[in-house]
């Protein structure tokens, strides 16, 4: 994750979170949380204000989180009432210790060329038979808006980079309009992938 792009959620983290806070989740949920365990330990890996640990936390799950931005998990630590870690993906080393992996629009963030170590690292993180969810915008660019950096992802793209991941599978993928009224013509890639059960 670039250093411009950590700059950005820093100076305008309570901005982030007004345009973030209230966005239904609910379809996206309703995909991931069933294939955890219950009372499963979730990481949100790139956890932003919090919103979606917070959720999770409250039906009775286990969370862990981290984000790059000192800020933004200084948000979420007094949201979630624990520490949340200011580390990067590249800087993910758990082993086995996770049933379900949250990357929900912080994957985007990554360069194209350290995606392939940063899955392995996140495959790597989750248990035997773990579930990953992940979401990109929909495309086939790496681009810079307004200091932030984007690594956009087609299903192409991601089946060739799962591909190369032992033991990680990918299940399905599907669009979703973004849910922010100023940016429903934006298109987000979904996507979920386990781990194998060896």
């Amino acid at each position: 994750m670039s250093s411009e792009t950590i700059d950005y959620y820093n100076q305008n983290a309570a901005d982030f979170v007004l345009a973030t806070d209230q966005i239904d989740m609910t379809a996206l949920y309703s995909e991931f949380l069933p294939l955890v365990k219950p009372g499963g330990h979730i990481l949100d890996a790139g956890c932003g204000s919090g919103r979606d640990a917070s959720y999770f936390k409250q039906q009775g799950f286990t969370v862990s989180a981290f984000d790059a931005s000192a800020v933004m998990a200084k948000i979420a630590s007094g949201r979630l009432q624990q520490t949340v870690a200011v580390r990067s993906f590249e800087q993910l080393d758990e082993t086995k210790t996770f049933d379900g992996i949250w990357c929900c629009a912080s994957l985007l963030h990554v360069a194209r060329q350290t995606l392939p170590d940063v899955f392995s690292r996140l495959q790597r993180a989750l248990k035997p038979g773990a579930v990953l969810y992940v979401s990109f915008k929909y495309g086939d660019s790496e681009r810079d808006v307004n200091g932030r950096r984007f690594t956009d992802m087609n299903e192409q793209q991601l089946t060739a980079l799962v591909a190369n991941i032992a033991g990680l599978r990918l299940n399905k993928t599907w669009l979703t309009c973004d849910q922010r009224p100023e940016r429903n013509n934006e298109t987000w890639l979904n996507a979920i992938l386990t781990k194998s059960a060896v």
